[in-house]
């Protein structure tokens, strides 16, 4: 079968498709015959190498696909073959108190498929029966691919970690990415005005037509001056933070009193200088976030099945030009997922 793999990290040259042994489902997996598959921010993160994180190389990318069930291991009862299905891109030990509490990303082996074990970026792919879920009715595969990791991610940091709420003010880092059209949907499903930070005049059409209320481009604009004058200087009440080093600042000088920043990421840097005094004296909430629970998930794919979420895809390649997508993402060009056909 065709896959990508990484047998070292570095730039874009070792992104290798390779003829990799067709996979066979152990006790309790199943066979995935991957339709499509979704580049993440988080993939070229694994092929540049993670600091202080030993990866198993080589490894096959990608976090989140779609696809149809071709065979199943021992122990396995549900899905059956035939079923169409989507990755759940998290899986953890299933029996700690964070596991059974629906709390899976607080679990201490909680992992993430692409990043811990080999990846979704394949012709066929061997899973755990529990990391795939029926992929609901009138969604394509592409779609399928496109939403779970990034959506779910969203779904977290807003209702979750942030507990967004009807009237509230969110700003949204990053309107353009993955998460960020996913986070503003879901704050304006909840009611919410929300803003979003855009590096093109381009960008800023889309993310209004997707809901947001105003865009800010962080390369001619203050973001913080630009809050403050949108909200009369009282600034907003949530801030979602994917960017980390770049935007650390502004992030929480942007928040009212009694704000919340929910961060999950950090793409520009890991290093953010924070100011106590002014946290304290605000009553500032900082609230860390990884991906979610597979509740949550369930939730997020109803409401896509539902089109009341939707999935934005950039562009579809073919599996040969996967270096493409991560180039696209490396020079912030996308709007949106970029997902591959095996």
């Amino acid at each position: 079968m065709k896959a990508v793999l990484i047998r070292a990290h570095g730039g874009l040259e070792t992104l290798e498709v390779a003829d990799l042994p067709k996979p066979e489902p152990g006790p309790g997996q199943v066979l995935l015959h991957v339709k499509a598959a979704a580049i993440n921010h988080l993939d070229s993160w694994v092929r540049r190498g993670i600091p202080g994180m030993k990866l198993p190389l080589p490894m096959v990318p990608g976090s989140d696909a779609a696809g149809i069930v071709t065979a199943v291991g021992p122990g396995v009862h549900a899905p059956a073959v035939g079923t169409r299905v989507f990755v759940s891109p998290g899986y953890s030990c299933g029996w700690c108190p964070a596991c059974l509490s629906g709390q899976e990303p607080l679990c201490r082996d909680y992992g993430i498929i692409g990043e811990h074990t080999s990846g979704t970026m394949a012709e066929f792919v061997a899973l755990p029966s529990f990391n795939v879920m029926p992929l609901p009715e009138g969604l394509s595969f592409e779609e399928g691919a496109a939403f779970p990791l990034v959506t779910l991610t969203a779904w977290h940091m807003l209702v979750t970690r942030a507990a967004v709420k009807a009237g509230e003010t969110v700003l949204v880092h990053a309107g353009g990415s993955g998460v960020g059209t996913a986070a503003i949907q879901i704050a304006r499903l909840h009611g919410a005005r929300v803003f979003t930070t855009v590096g093109s005049k381009d960008k800023a059409v889309k993310v209004r037509e997707l809901g947001a209320d105003e865009a800010i481009d962080y390369k001619t604009q203050d973001v913080r001056e630009e809050v403050r004058r949108l909200t009369g200087k009282r600034g907003v009440d949530i801030v979602v933070d994917s960017v980390g080093q770049d935007t650390w600042d502004a992030s929480l000088k942007s928040l009212a009193k009694g704000g919340r920043l929910v961060t999950c990421g950090a793409t520009s840097g890991y290093q953010g200088t924070t100011d106590i005094r002014y946290v304290f004296s605000r009553g500032l909430s900082i609230l860390g976030s990884t991906m979610g629970s597979r509740n949550e998930l369930l939730t997020v794919a109803k409401l896509v099945g539902e089109k009341r979420l939707r999935p934005i895809i950039d562009r579809v390649l073919p599996l040969e030009k996967i270096a493409e997508g991560h180039r696209a993402i490396a020079e912030r060009s996308a709007f949106g997922k970029i997902v591959v056909r095996p």
